[in-house]
């Protein structure tokens, strides 16, 4: 069973907090898609009204730490601590009435990931970790998936750069080369769950480019004490601000790779 610290306390509490503004909202949604001026503005002011919450939570417990959020941007702290915060991870989803969005807190520490919570509001799921104490849903210890064989394997992502020409271009030949090989890909709109659910075993990896820190920074700690690799495939030094990401468990992980880099070059 995992022993909770005093900052996932904090944590999850913010979590849930904005979990409940987000659902309210959510459940608005659908009467905003005959209206003329449409829903988008209203899902931007959810976004805005939940990382206000989890800001608001986080900053009364621990004032001293510094905060990267996807809406507000960079607060600095006054100590080497740092919440990274993205309140709405899965707009689109959430813009079209998908019930597939999280809340995604990642700790860190001069750059090093300490704590971590992907929040799914819709399930009620609460998927933590914390270094070197192992990876969690709820009371439920996560591990990652056995499988050895590309085949038989699953694999999460999505394209959220892919508008550019090179950069589309680049996706496509990847997703080619994974599709070829593994029994699919699942485009599910939310990376942070993505990531939380190679920690639990219910995708065998995850590759994506051109991601955010916020929408990484839980996951990335989630696959690490679940018994996975991280990487970045263009060879940044910290896979939570990398430009290519890809997360797997250990023996899928150079086989993915393999498929996925010379792509890239």
């Amino acid at each position: 069973m995992s022993v909770q610290s005093a900052n996932m306390t904090i944590m999850l509490r913010a979590a849930e907090k904005a979990s409940r503004s987000l659902l309210r909202d959510y459940n608005e949604v659908e009467n905003l898609q005959v209206s003329r001026k449409g829903p988008a503005d209203f899902v931007s002011a959810a976004d805005r009204r939940a990382e206000e919450i989890i800001f608001e939570e986080l900053k009364k417990a621990r004032p001293s730490f510094g905060f990267l959020m996807e809406e507000s941007g960079e607060h600095k702290g006054t100590d080497e601590y740092r919440f990274i915060v993205d309140p709405l991870d899965g707009t689109t989803n959430f813009l079209h009435g998908i019930p597939h969005f999280s809340i995604s807190i990642g700790l860190e520490k001069n750059g090093e990931m300490l704590s971590a919570l992907v929040f799914d509001p819709v399930k009620n799921e609460a998927f933590t970790a914390e270094k070197g104490t192992g990876a969690f849903m709820q009371k439920r210890r996560l591990r990652v998936s056995a499988r050895q064989d590309l085949s038989t394997a699953v694999i999460g992502g999505g394209d959220a750069a892919s508008r550019t020409p090179d950069v589309q271009q680049t996706f496509l030949k990847c997703l080619t080369s994974l599709t070829g090989k593994t029994s699919g890909f699942r485009r599910m709109g939310s990376a942070a769950l993505d990531l939380a659910y190679v920690a639990a075993g219910r995708f065998d990896g995850f590759w994506e480019m051109k991601l955010k820190p916020w929408d990484t920074a839980a996951g990335v700690l989630l696959v690490k004490e679940a018994g996975g690799a991280v990487s970045s495939l263009k060879g940044d030094a910290n896979p939570v601000y990398a430009d290519c990401l890809l997360a797997s468990n250990m023996p899928l992980h150079p086989l993915l790779k393999d498929l996925i880099k010379p792509n890239l070059d």
